[in-house]
């Protein structure tokens, strides 16, 4: 099966050079594709062209555009390697394709300081992603040295990778064609050789997971080591702002544009380091909640979106980051073997006294403790609610 494995590399200043480089021409061309489809999209909606008239180019076209007449106007544009410049078109194409079917907003252009364009790969030659101990070949960049040693399977069938350049710092993303199944059946005979119950997960803000055998995952950003880290993100970028400030005031140009450069360095380190904890902090959850092999694994199908529309709760619920941690959970219980149920966003899980199944419709959000009014059951809130997913009756199989 495919794997994805994503590191750390520490290219030579050359080779870190036409990285840059080429993702700089990359996201020009992805810009160029949304441009000209934005235009042709806006003469289409005023009637200047009609359902049989082309008011979309697809990303193969507009390659052939791209190397028979706008290399010639911009020679540059070959620093960038064919095939990630036609990744960089294709993912464009599938922006656009998606807006139309409706399922994601207008493709938007992509801005240098986001760094979100990152460099495909793929195996077209025998020596191409050969995994070392130590290095890796990437092609058109030959052998790169690895930061982290041993991480990468070598040996391994690698189809395609990735490049990218995030906050000074450069990754390899590599898929590899591994036999996963053999290997964590093999881990089940170690790590995993307990099987329980199943259990119920409820999500919150208050505390990131709880867990119905009494397991309590705290919200890692009530953490001392965060709010500093946070605090510290504030200031570096009120300094960022101030330094904007004062270039429109009429300061001096070069010497106001490289400190905005370097400020801008270290609020992305910053944001960096923070997402950083709270990834791993992700993965040691899910490794504790997987580590027993229970049998099942029940958690709600939360409206993030709704959630996010509560302008004193939108701040905390995006950095908890429910859906990352929900698809690695379900990914690492349907590799382990653990069936991943899914209940109804509407099932009243928290409202439902698990003693009698009352509903308590009269529960508020700043009731943190359950007491049943039939029964007078009394126990956490959150527990509760655990408590009732893992004994739904009504749930879908992921």
């Amino acid at each position: 099966m495919l794997k994805a494995f994503k590191t750390e590399i520490a290219p030579t200043k050359e080779q870190g050079m036409k990285v840059i480089r080429s993702i700089g021409v990359a996201r020009f061309l992805y810009n160029q594709y949304i441009a000209y489809n934005r235009r042709l999209y806006k003469m289409y909606q005023r009637g200047q062209l009609d359902e049989k008239q082309k008011h979309f180019v697809t990303a193969n076209d507009f390659d052939k555009y791209v190397n028979h007449k706008l290399k010639k106007e911009l020679p540059w544009i070959d620093q960038c390697g064919s095939k990630a410049r036609k990744r960089a078109l294709v993912n464009a194409e599938q922006a656009f394709r998606r807006f139309f079917d409706g399922v994601s907003g207008f493709p938007s252009f992509k801005k240098k300081a986001n760094q979100d364009v990152k460099l495909y790969f793929p195996k077209n030659n025998k020596g191409d992603w050969k995994i070392w101990r130590h290095k890796l070949m990437i092609p058109t960049l030959k052998q790169v040295r690895l930061k982290e040693f041993g991480y990468l399977p070598v040996g391994e069938k690698v189809t395609n990778g990735t490049v990218s350049y995030v906050s000074g710092r450069f990754y390899v993303s590599v898929v590899v064609d591994v036999d996963e199944k053999s290997k964590y059946n093999k881990d089940l005979e170690t790590s995993y050789h307990t099987v329980t119950d199943g259990v119920g997960i409820d999500l919150g803000v208050k505390d990131l997971a709880i867990v119905s055998d009494g397991k309590v995952f705290k919200n890692i950003n009530k953490s001392s080591k965060v709010k500093r880290l946070e605090r510290r993100l504030r200031r570096e970028q009120r300094r960022l702002s101030r330094k904007y400030e004062s270039k429109k005031k009429g300061g001096k140009t070069a010497t106001a544009s490289a400190n905005i450069e370097k400020q801008k360095l270290k609020v992305q380190k910053l944001h960096q380091r923070i997402n950083n904890i709270r990834k791993d902090y992700e993965n040691k959850t899910v490794h504790e909640i997987v580590k027993q092999k229970p049998r099942f694994i029940t958690v709600e199908d939360l409206n993030v979106k709704g959630m996010m529309k509560n302008k004193h709760l939108a701040k905390a619920v995006a950095a908890q980051r429910f859906f990352s941690l929900l698809s690695k959970l379900k990914r690492k219980a349907e590799i382990i073997g653990i069936e991943f149920r899914t209940v109804d966003r509407f099932y009243p899980s928290s409202k439902t006294c698990h003693s009698c199944r009352h509903i308590h419709k009269g529960l508020k959000l700043k009731d943190r403790v359950y007491v049943c009014p039939e029964c007078g059951y009394t126990a956490d809130r959150d527990f509760n609610a655990s408590l009732n997913l893992r004994d739904a009756k009504e749930y879908r199989v992921a």
